[in-house]
């Protein structure tokens, strides 16, 4: 994120869940199915790929939602979350209290690759593009060789998505990836992508049609995308 972006996320760090629960309520569905289901999808891309991570960070972790769903689901020893926003980590920090938990302002870790896994949602397109390249390289140098980045970003080709970034106050003037050209950045950036799944396709009211979901995942229909990547050893 930049500095005007760290402005913003200040702006509605008290609000967020307000903000955040108006653009998403056309699903049915709240903030926390949707931060549990992705940290379960990853789970089990991490299970596929026996990889059991220790040391992790979530990247742009803003209030910290994601934080019990990675601890619990994923069982990591250690988190940190780091974002660019002090006044949302300020609210995570009242939130999230556990010794498992560190939350720091980005400039405030130094990448020294010994992370196994970073795990960053909706972030990127609030980065412009020309510094993008620059959050890329400090994930890659946190990471340790080896070590895995589970990239999730907003779908664009998903006309759903659109719709509630428009209705989203902090989504507004984001500019989305698309899967191609979030595959290519971490691909310059020195990542080897293991897979790209697209999730959440059926709002709340057809929920009885989520069992097919898995099927669909590497079909471009979902509001979401996750790019897993790894870091060479």
């Amino acid at each position: 994120m930049t500095k005007s972006a760290d402005k913003l996320f200040d702006r509605y760090a008290s609000d967020y869940d307000i903000a955040l629960a108006r653009g998403i309520s056309i699903s049915g569905e709240n903030k926390n199915y949707f931060a549990r289901r992705r940290i379960e999808w990853l789970r089990d891309c991490l299970l596929h790929l026996s990889f059991p991570p220790r040391q992790v960070m979530d990247y742009g972790c803003g209030t910290g939602s994601s934080s019990p769903f990675i601890l619990e689901t994923l069982a990591v020893e250690h988190l940190i979350g780091t974002d660019e926003s002090r006044e949302s980590l300020e609210i995570a920090m009242q939130s999230h209290k556990s010794e498992r938990i560190q939350f720091l302002l980005i400039d405030a870790y130094q990448p020294s690759g010994e992370l196994d896994l970073v795990f960053c949602n909706g972030v990127f397109h609030h980065i412009p593009p020309a510094k993008r390249a620059d959050a890329t390289d400090y994930i890659f140098r946190s990471l340790r060789s080896g070590g895995l980045f589970a990239f999730w970003e907003n779908n664009p080709w998903n006309p759903g998505t659109l719709y509630v970034m428009s209705r989203t106050p902090f989504d507004r003037d984001a500019v989305p990836l698309t899967p191609p050209e979030a595959r290519n950045l971490l691909q310059a950036g020195g990542f080897e992508v293991i897979r790209t799944d697209f999730l959440f396709i059926f709002p709340r009211i057809l929920n009885w049609c989520r069992w097919i979901e898995p099927l669909c995942s590497r079909f471009p229909f979902g509001a979401q995308y996750q790019v897993l990547c790894r870091k060479p050893t």
